[in-house]
């Protein structure tokens, strides 16, 4: 089987493309860069995605495309119109994928959206595949819209889409969220977060690269959407205790009303800071264990203690 993945050279592409080549598949992973991508890919160069995109040198031979590839990162405020540059990639550059991939005979479309297509929070029930969308900010609108999209092109087509959606992933090479929680820790701040006791989902890489083999092979994923996460909830004060542990360190973490909190997040700019580290946000990912018999392969604190040693290592061969 000859399976492409886009982004192979990103945080959960190289981690996909090892995986996949330990299974002794054919993997062929589309980059910017071709040097950056691990031993024993066959690489393409794709320098952006977009609605004139050439993906036939890419699709060639292809029976599953995996697409991993993205506009992430949040644009400033300011911009007239941040959802254009978002659709640009996520929307109408997929749409380009998947129809050149559907003319080429690609079987299946395993499609890597996010957790924000539901919602931001939850309040008493966790977010499930059943809910209405409610995507939160122009990322996620992007991801719904591209969803939408390809389920159009599957349905005229019949090519197989499985869509997967993703809460914030952790694990070596973690960037974002997780590596700024790491380096406080390491630095010893003191964090004003002991009282929240929120609850959130996340999951670990190696179960997410689980997941999503579990969702190129399997024939009942044909036509779902699956909720992912590592099924162990936690709140950001646990944690930072959970991280502080693995480095071996004593976590600072100070009580502080929570209400004056989000007030100077409010009055600093950084509401949506605030609303990561001190929001619920509850993930039933019931389905696929119930459809297609996966289970997490790692537990939380053993995807932890990878993380941590990862930051170990690395910031050691920064410092060295």
């Amino acid at each position: 089987m000859m399976v492409l993945v886009t982004g192979a050279n990103g945080f959960i592409g190289r981690a996909l493309c090892s995986m996949i080549m330990l299974k002794g598949w054919q993997i062929r992973g589309t980059v910017r860069d071709v040097s950056s991508l691990p031993e024993g890919v066959d690489a393409v160069k794709i320098k952006s995605i977009n609605i004139d995109t050439n993906w036939a040198s890419a699709l060639k031979g292809v029976d599953v495309v995996v697409h991993l590839a993205a506009r992430v990162h949040v644009m400033e405020k300011k911009d007239p119109d941040p959802i254009a540059a978002f659709r640009e990639v996520n929307v109408i550059g997929t749409e380009r994928l998947a129809r050149t991939a559907a003319v080429a005979g690609v079987k299946r479309f395993v499609f890597l959206s996010s957790i924000g297509v539901n919602g931001s929070m939850t309040h008493r029930l966790p977010l499930s595949e059943k809910d209405g969308p409610q995507p939160h900010n122009p990322y996620a609108l992007s991801k719904l819209e591209a969803e939408q999209v390809l389920r159009r092109i599957a349905s005229e087509s019949g090519m197989e889409l499985v869509v997967i959606r993703s809460p914030l992933v952790y694990g070596p090479g973690n960037p974002g969220n997780i590596l700024r929680l790491l380096s406080l820790v390491d630095k010893g701040w003191p964090l004003p977060l002991a009282s929240v006791t929120n609850s959130r989902s996340l999951i670990y890489l190696g179960n997410l690269v689980d997941a999503i083999m579990t969702c190129i092979t399997h024939p009942d994923a044909a036509g779902k959407t699956f909720l992912v996460s590592d099924s162990q909830d936690i709140s950001t004060s646990k944690l930072l205790r959970l991280l502080a542990s693995a480095m071996g360190k004593k976590p600072r973490l100070i009580p502080f009303p929570l209400a004056l909190l989000k007030v100077i997040g409010t009055l600093l700019g950084k509401s949506d800071e605030i609303q990561r580290l001190t929001g619920s946000l509850l993930i039933d990912s019931s389905r696929i264990r119930n459809v297609l018999g996966w289970k997490p392969p790692f537990s939380m604190e053993e995807g932890i203690r990878e993380t941590v040693k990862w930051y170990k290592n690395s910031t050691r061969s920064v410092r060295y």
